[in-house]
C-alpha cells in the first residue's frame, strides 16, 4: 500500500508538470496582447513595451515557463496583471466560495443517492421502484441552468426564504449568512449529481443482491436489510467511488454556471474573467490549481478503493 502510494504521487507530480507545459503553451496561443491590457488602452507603444519588458514577456518563451513554475514551486503563484495583487490572495478568497458549494452539493447528493438507490434495487420490479428510476432520469436530463432558475423563483421570489444572488462581502465570518447564500447553490448541483449516483448505486446493488455470499447470509438468518448491510454496500462501494470522484472533479472545473446563475464570487467567475481580460498569469495558476486538487482527487480515489477492497492491495 506504501509503495503504491508513493508511485501514484510519482505519476500525479509527472502529470501535473505536464500539464503545466500544456497550460502555458495554450494561453500563450490565445489572441490579445497581455502588455497592452497592462499598459491599458491609451498606452503609447512605448509603455506597452516597457509593461511587456516588466511582464518578462519579452523573453523567451522557456524563460517566462522557468520563472512561473519557479515561483509556483516555492509557493509563489505570481501577481495578477491588471490589479497586481497577489494570485494565492485572490485564489484563497475564491476557493472559500467554490470548495463548501462543491463539498455541500457531493455531500448532500451522497446522502440523497444512496438510500434512494438502495430503495430502488430492492424494489426494482415494483412501481415506487420504477417511478424513482423514472424521477432520476429527468434529475438527469433537467439543465442544471433551468433547476437553477426555478430554485431562485420559488424560494426567493415567491416565498421569500433564501437569498438568491450574491455571497456576504465579510466572507465566512458571518457563517450563516454564508451558509444561507450557498443553500439554493448547493441543491441545484446536487439535484443533477444525486440523479446521477442514483442510478449508479441502484446498477452496483442489482449486481450485488446476485451474488452467492448475499443469499449465504440470508440463509443464516440476516434479514435483506441486514445482508446489504453488512455484505453489499461495501461490494457495491468500489464504481460509486470511482463515479464520485469523476462527478467532484466535474464540479470543481465546471461551477462557472451555477456561479454565474447565483452570482456568487467564486474561482470560476474569477477565471471566466480574468480569460476576458487576458490576465496570463493569474489563468494559467489558477488553471494549475485546479488541475492540482484535480489529480489529487483522483489520487484519493485510488487509494480509497484499495482500502475497501483488500484484493486491489496485492495488485501492482
Amino acid at each position: 500500500m506504501i509503495w503504491f502510494s508513493v508511485r501514484r504521487l510519482a505519476l500525479l507530480i509527472v502529470s501535473l508538470a505536464v500539464a503545466s507545459v500544456v497550460i502555458f503553451l495554450l494561453l500563450h496561443l490565445l489572441p490579445g496582447d497581455a502588455a497592452q491590457v497592462a499598459a491599458g488602452t491609451q498606452a503609447s507603444p512605448a509603455q506597452v513595451e516597457q509593461a511587456r519588458h516588466d511582464l518578462g514577456l519579452d523573453k523567451s518563451f522557456v524563460h517566462q515557463y522557468a520563472s512561473w513554475v519557479g515561483g509556483v514551486v516555492h509557493g509563489d503563484l505570481g501577481s495578477s496583471v491588471l490589479s497586481g495583487v497577489s494570485v494565492s490572495d485572490q485564489l484563497n478568497k475564491k476557493l472559500g466560495v467554490t470548495v463548501p458549494l462543491v463539498l455541500g452539493s457531493t455531500t448532500l447528493s451522497i446522502l440523497v443517492a444512496v438510500p434512494l438507490g438502495i430503495f430502488a434495487s430492492i424494489r426494482h420490479r415494483r412501481v415506487d421502484g420504477v417511478a424513482l428510476s423514472a424521477l432520476t432520469q429527468l434529475g438527469i436530463a433537467l439543465p442544471t441552468l433551468f433547476v437553477g432558475l426555478m430554485l431562485i423563483v420559488i424560494f426567493g421570489v415567491h416565498w421569500e426564504l433564501l437569498p438568491t444572488q450574491g455571497f456576504p462581502s465579510s466572507g465566512w465570518r458571518d457563517r450563516s449568512e454564508a451558509a444561507r447564500s450557498l443553500v439554493l447553490p448547493v441543491v441545484t448541483l446536487a439535484i443533477a449529481q444525486a440523479a446521477v449516483l442514483t442510478r449508479f448505486v441502484r446498477s452496483a446493488m442489482l449486481d450485488v443482491l446476485h451474488q452467492e455470499y448475499i443469499r449465504t447470509a440470508r440463509a443464516k438468518g440476516l434479514t435483506r436489510l441486514q445482508a446489504i448491510t453488512r455484505h453489499g454496500i461495501r461490494n457495491a462501494a468500489l464504481p460509486i467511488v470511482s463515479v464520485l470522484g469523476v462527478q467532484v472533479a466535474g464540479l470543481l472545473a465546471g461551477v462557472v454556471v451555477i456561479e454565474r446563475v447565483f452570482s456568487l464570487p467564486g474561482i470560476g467567475q474569477m477565471l471566466l474573467k480574468d480569460v476576458g481580460n487576458r490576465d496570463i498569469v493569474k489563468v494559467e495558476s489558477t488553471l494549475l490549481v485546479i488541475t492540482a486538487i484535480v489529480l489529487l482527487i483522483g489520487f484519493l480515489v485510488d487509494v480509497a478503493l484499495r482500502l475497501i477492497d483488500p484484493r486491489l492491495r496485492s495488485a501492482r
